[in-house]
Formats: structure tokens, C-alpha cells, sequence
């Protein structure tokens, strides 16, 4: 497959493609709208086919013609096997059925805790109200492998977040505050945690210790670069290098058969 050079693709495409390598054969796989779409259709069309997408709205492995537009899109239901509700596909989850859920964020920290609710502290009034959990910290609880898509921004990826929408790898014990793995905090129903989180300069990955470290950079980036877009003390010696771009293959596929219409791929 013929590789593109930087300048060859966007970024939206690095991302697509990139979100797409994340998805194994055979995975049942939870998407919401946008890029998660772009990335569940493109693994499907290539090296995992019997992927089954699960989304939010109520649809359970629908192979669309055209890609909708949200996931609340009539076009989701075309071939799929269910289309039912929030209610059965939530009930998905709760059985352990997922094995893995792409989800974004507005603040992330070195332990894989995710904000999606307020700037600044929530009580007694956050700086800024944001669009809050939807269906983010149950997706995360309850999913084997979250993959979350995030902008690269150093008041992004924070110390501490200021407020825990999703839960990582390590969560404050309440009332102490002291930081315990998930797996102390979950018990029996532990079934994994974020996976990957994949932004517009690096994917991360983290250890066993539930610690955030870089896995690689995008092309035209430096570990060095990912460090200083960073609040934290990022490990970056494990860095296997520079992420796999697109290939023309992928682009094509992305751009000819998923989104001919430019629907996210404008």
C-alpha cells in the first residue's frame, strides 16, 4: 500500500484512519456521531469486516450506503440487525457485550480520568458549564476499551482534571481523595478502561500502572513537541516513533466510498 507523505492528508484523515487501527475483527464496537463513524466504517471496509457497530440512538450492525449524518440518522438502520432504543443498546453495555467505545472529552488527565461537565470546579460555580456527561461515563464504566479522540492542548491534558466526568485508570476514594486503580473501585464488574486516546499530534497509550505515556507522534511532530502540550510529567522514552500515516488506499476509501458527500470530510 503507498504510504502519503504530510501534506498528502488532513489531519481529520490522520485521526479517521488512526481511530480505525484500533478496531479488531470481530469487535463490537460503540460509535457516536462524527468521527468515530468515519473511523468503525473505514475498519470495516478494511482489515476488520465483521466488526459490528453499536449506536447510541438504538441500532445494532447497520451497514449503511450512505453515512449518517448523526446517530440518530435513518440511514443507520439500513441491514441493521436491531433497531430499538437508547434502552436495549445501553442494556448492551451493561451486559459486558462491547468491546470497544470511542468517545471524545474536553480535559483528560495522567490517569486516563476524563471532564465533559465544567471548567474550574463544579461547585458552587464553575467558570464554564460544558455540555455535560450524555452517555460518556457509562460508555467508559462499562465498555473492555475506551478510545478517546481529543484535541492537543496543554490546558487539555491537566494534572488533575476538574471534574471527573469518566473515570481512568486511578480514581480519588471518596471521601479521602486518595488515588486507587479502578480495579479496587469496580470490583467484579471491572471489564478494562481507556485504551488509547488519540489527538491531532500523538497517540497515548498507558501502562500497567494505569500511567498515560506517548506511543507515537504524528508525522511532523517531535516527542518533544507532545511534552509541551502536556500539564504533566509525560513519559516519553517509550515512544515506538512516528505514527503510521494514511495510506492512499485508506484515502481513498475514506474520501470516495465512506464520505463522497463531504459530510465530515469536508
Amino acid at each position: 500500500m503507498t504510504k502519503l507523505a504530510p501534506g498528502e492528508y488532513k489531519t481529520i484523515d490522520l485521526l479517521a484512519v488512526a481511530a480505525a487501527r484500533e478496531v479488531n475483527d470481530r469487535d463490537i464496537v460503540f460509535a457516536g456521531t462524527g468521527l468515530p463513524m468515519l473511523a468503525i466504517l473505514l475498519a470495516q471496509a478494511t482489515q476488520a469486516p465483521d466488526a459490528v457497530c453499536i449506536y447510541e440512538a438504538g441500532t445494532v450492525d447497520g451497514r449503511p450506503v450512505h453515512l449518517p449524518t448523526s446517530v440518530g440518522d435513518a440511514r443507520c438502520v439500513y441491514q441493521s440487525s436491531v433497531t430499538s432504543g437508547l434502552f436495549d443498546v445501553f442494556n448492551q453495555l451493561q451486559r459486558g457485550k462491547v468491546d470497544l467505545a470511542f468517545l471524545g472529552g474536553a480535559e483528560i488527565d495522567q490517569y486516563g480520568n476524563v471532564n465533559t461537565t465544567a471548567i474550574g470546579g463544579y461547585a458552587p460555580t464553575p467558570k464554564l458549564r460544558l455540555t455535560g456527561s450524555g452517555g460518556n461515563p457509562d460508555i467508559n464504566a462499562l465498555a473492555k476499551r475506551t478510545v478517546f479522540i481529543m484535541v492537543q492542548e496543554k490546558r487539555r491534558f491537566k494534572e488533575r482534571v476538574d471534574y471527573i466526568t469518566s473515570p481512568g485508570w486511578r480514581i480519588p476514594r471518596w471521601p479521602s481523595g486518595e488515588l486507587v486503580h479502578k480495579r479496587e473501585v469496580y470490583g467484579d464488574k471491572f471489564r478494562g478502561g481507556v485504551s488509547a486516546v488519540i489527538t491531532d499530534m500523538a497517540v497515548f497509550r498507558f501502562d500497567e500502572e494505569g500511567i498515560m505515556y506517548l506511543d507515537t507522534v504524528h508525522p511532523g511532530f517531535t516527542p518533544e513537541d507532545v511534552l509541551n502540550n502536556v500539564s504533566f510529567d509525560l513519559n516519553i522514552s517509550r515512544c515506538r516513533g512516528v505514527t503510521e500515516p494514511p495510506t492512499q488506499e485508506e484515502i481513498d476509501l475514506l474520501y470516495h466510498k465512506i464520505d463522497p458527500e463531504g459530510i465530515f470530510l469536508k
